[in-house]
């Protein structure tokens, strides 16, 4: 193989390593920064670690190893111990106290409103 036919081939492999880690981003980053994050759409993957879903509305709580992070969706759950990637909004929950009653984890804090996840 020729230097140069070699050069393309390693700044090819390159190029594919850095674009494959375009596009997600980890929980801790949107936790760590969330007015960064705020109203932007994102893409999160992990692994679902609780789960509910009631009249085909849900939420569930995804793991990344650096973070969790509730989502909330307008269709079912994922069930726990799946691995997904989900797209959605970061948004900043209100404490809305006896009004709503939602997990302690959420009460104050951020979720991400899905607009898409798939199985990993």
């Amino acid at each position: 193989m020729t230097t140069r036919r070699l050069a393309g081939v390693l700044t090819t492999v390159l190029l594919g390593l850095v674009l494959s880690g375009c596009g997600a981003t980890t929980i801790n980053h949107v936790l760590a920064d969330p007015s960064r994050y705020a109203d932007k759409e994102v893409t999160v993957g992990g692994r679902v670690v609780k789960s509910a879903s009631v009249l085909g509305r849900g939420a569930y709580q995804i793991d990344d190893g650096s973070g969790t992070l509730w989502v909330v969706t307008k269709r079912g759950a994922p069930r726990e111990g799946a691995k997904v990637s989900v797209k959605g909004r970061v948004r900043d929950v209100m404490n809305l106290g006896d009004l709503i009653p939602l997990p302690p984890e959420v009460r104050s804090g951020l979720v991400l409103i899905e607009t898409s996840h798939k199985a990993d």
